[in-house]
């Protein structure tokens, strides 16, 4: 669901890369137009049979139709049901976060558009219960193929104790091509710009991808003395230096070349979006290579669902279809910020090799002596292997030892980090006596 895992999509355009090479055996060149046209047609198509098949699943659970709830019935009505969920395109979500619990007592959520960008928004969410002086959290969400509402447990659960803004990217089909390119660069200074709306005093948190553009935006605002450098930099499962305990999508940026990425996975967004013509890495094939990553897991999950709902179990299956709603919702990547990341993050190692530039100066990471930094990594993460994040606190050598924190969390797997149980009980509080302990001082740090 994130960037690194984005990388899996190699294997299975492998076959369409030997067809470039060798056209004539092939049939035909590769054309990404062409293919993503094709996609296109055949969403259409999906939607139509995703509509007759919930149609037909609703007649069938009837109880006034003829076979409604007898013989197998909820058998024939459970598998159109399944059927349509699977095949249903999927927009994006929103985060419908309507309360929080603070003290026993719900909470009613604002959200609100606060800067508005051509690449992404900045949103607000806060709530009565919060006092004045309550923390100022910015979560930089993953440009990854999935949106910011990946991370709703993550907001929700910081939102209790803090004023919580997230970055919201935008999907790269639907940004016209007057508004520009978008890469790396662009995302830090995105970033920048968002603490500078936020103003001097607030905390910062990446979840994965994101850790690299946002420690080297701390470690620049930091050498400028930047009045709104953020206080703390959390960075949770983030690919800082991939050399360390390299995982299976890791190795997979290694083995082919950067040009092998640029003729196989990067499509043209065709006429029907605001974006046509724009060059980018589509949802659909990220999407394929999620799947394909644990296609076993997949198709058992779909396959309890369909137990669950022939058994009556509503509760189950319905937790199990919120869960692919999430998962199925995809975005396009901008081609410049996904190459760039491929190569300079996970080929060059740029930033762990002090060899990263923005802008066309070298990003130097010892610059950071005041924003404290706390690295989280999950035991069980197979997507940024354990050691990576904990990278950062030894690249950082001019920050004092007791501005730096490492967290291990035990039996967690990457998105165990930020969402579910173990994050809301485990990790979160550490993440926020961290962010309350730096609060504290920051009339100091800001000044």
């Amino acid at each position: 669901m994130h960037c690194n895992g984005n990388l899996c999509i190699a294997q299975s355009y492998k076959a369409r890369h030997d067809a470039r090479k060798n056209p004539a055996s092939a049939g035909l060149q590769g054309n990404e137009t062409l293919l993503y046209a094709a996609y296109e047609l055949n969403r259409s198509w999906f939607n139509a049979a995703s509509t007759w098949a919930s149609i037909g699943a609703q007649m069938l659970n009837r109880f006034e139709m003829p076979m409604g709830m007898s013989g197998l019935t909820p058998v024939m009505s459970s598998a159109l049901e399944v059927f349509a969920h699977a095949s249903a395109a999927y927009g994006k979500p929103a985060f419908d976060i309507e309360t929080v619990p603070v003290d026993g007592i719900d909470q009613p959520v604002t959200e609100a558009i606060v800067v508005h960008r051509p690449w992404g928004n900045l949103l607000r969410f806060t709530h009565p219960g919060l006092p004045a002086n309550a923390p100022r959290l910015l979560i930089v969400a993953p440009m990854s193929g999935h949106y910011a509402t990946l991370l709703r447990g993550t907001v929700a659960r910081m939102l209790e104790r803090a004023e919580v803004f997230v970055t919201d990217w935008a999907d790269a089909k639907m940004v016209p091509l007057s508004e520009g390119s978008f890469d790396l660069d662009d995302y830090i200074d995105y970033l920048i710009g968002f603490l500078e709306h936020i103003g001097p005093g607030a905390h910062m948190l990446a979840v994965c991808q994101p850790s690299v553009p946002a420690f080297a935006a701390t470690a620049i605002m930091n050498g400028d003395k930047h009045p709104c450098r953020p206080l703390t930099l959390t960075m949770m499962g983030g690919p800082i230096d991939t050399r360390e305990a390299p995982t299976t999508v890791n190795d997979l940026a290694m083995q082919r070349p950067i040009e092998w990425f640029k003729h196989t996975v990067i499509a043209t967004v065709p006429l029907q979006y605001p974006g046509a013509g724009r060059q980018v890495y589509p949802g659909f094939m990220q999407l394929a290579g999620f799947m394909s990553m644990n296609l076993g897991n997949h198709m058992l999950s779909h396959y309890h669902m369909f137990k669950h709902m022939v058994e009556g179990d509503g509760e189950s299956a319905e937790a199990t279809k919120t869960f692919y709603d999430e998962y199925r919702a995809v975005c396009d990547l901008n081609a410049d910020f996904y190459l760039q990341t491929v190569e300079e993050v996970f080929q060059k190692h740029a930033l762990a090799n002090g060899k990263f530039v923005h802008r066309g100066k070298l990003v130097d990471l010892g610059k950071i002596t005041d924003t404290a930094l706390l690295a989280v990594e999950g035991e069980r993460d197979d997507i940024s292997g354990v050691g990576q994040t904990r990278a950062a606190l030894h690249l950082a050598t001019g920050l004092a030892d007791k501005k730096k924190k490492y967290l291990l969390a035990p039996e967690v797997g990457h998105y165990g980090i930020f969402n579910g149980s173990k994050w809301r009980e485990r990790i979160a509080p550490v993440l926020e006596d961290w962010i309350a302990r730096h609060d504290r001082a920051k009339l100091k740090v800001v000044a």
